[in-house]
């Protein structure tokens, strides 16, 4: 049966290691308190943890949650993206992990939040986890490369050529609902093409009025809640079991609507009576 985790970034508004810890804790406390047993964060938290793994392992059996995945960020720096990531990967093994979700870090001020499909980008971007996911493989973790708006592998002809580029056997997708939408793809068709390689799932609700009102990176303000847009998630879940899909749903909000602990379990709710998970 699918895994249903929530996302634990969220709740890190502060880099002070203290602060940040107290709220990593936060985030486990609610997160189970609701009825999540996995949990993922930013691959950031090794900063706070990275001299002692074993608190962090010590937090999850304090609050029985499973740390499942971290989340890291590529820049077009590849002796540097690769040096970073490698260094996340020891660590989420460390602490028990099993995925490492990654993008592109996207282009801040820089240009437009849209682009044509850049082959020259996405290249690096293929060297990069080709290159950190057979290194994973040694380590128990499965590299799951996350297409993202604005960013160089976003689009259906981006995610085409980077799927077509990347070995299979070392390199999986975490798809995202929510940001599929915002390509204009239909999430269901995503998965139908690429079941074979999806390891991890993100699950986020589009307000698609919102978004047809929304320009550059405030479409991501359309996000939403699961069930508080349009998104078809039963759709969405009959085409993941359609292809043998068993893994972990979830659910992020990079913004939520009144906090994380109520946006947490506005979602949980929808799976346990929508989805019935």
């Amino acid at each position: 049966m699918m895994k249903v985790a929530y996302t634990g970034w969220t709740w890190i508004n502060s880099r002070d290691p203290e602060a940040a810890k107290r709220l990593v804790e936060q985030s486990f406390k609610e997160c189970k308190f609701l009825g999540y047993d996995y949990v993922e964060n930013f691959a950031f938290i090794r900063d706070f943890y990275h001299e002692n793994p074993q608190e962090l392992v010590d937090l999850q059996k304090q609050y029985d949650v499973d740390l499942v995945n971290l989340y890291g960020h590529f820049n077009f720096d590849v002796e540097e993206a690769l040096d970073i990531a490698k260094k996340q990967v020891d660590f989420l093994a460390a602490v028990g992990g099993k995925w490492y979700n990654c993008q592109n870090a996207g282009f801040g001020d820089d240009g437009p939040t849209e682009r044509p499909t850049n082959t020259d980008m996405i290249d690096k971007m293929c060297y990069i986890v080709n290159t950190l996911g057979e290194y994973a493989k040694t380590k128990g973790v499965t590299v799951c490369f996350h297409p993202h708006y604005n960013t160089c592998v976003f689009s259906q002809s981006d995610i085409d050529y980077f799927a077509a580029n990347t070995k299979p056997e070392f390199v999986s997708f975490c798809l995202d609902t929510a940001h599929t939408t915002l390509a204009g793809i239909d999430p269901v068709a995503l998965i139908r093409q690429y079941g074979d390689r999806i390891a991890y799932m993100h699950l986020k609700d589009v307000d698609t009025y919102a978004l047809s009102k929304a320009e550059g990176r405030e479409k991501m303000a359309s996000f939403r809640a699961l069930g508080h847009g349009t998104v078809n998630f039963p759709a969405v879940k009959a085409a993941l079991e359609e292809v043998g899909y068993d893994g972990v749903l979830c659910v992020e909000l990079d913004r939520p609507e009144i906090c994380n602990f109520h946006s947490a379990e506005v979602s949980r709710i929808y799976i346990k009576d929508v989805l019935g998970l």
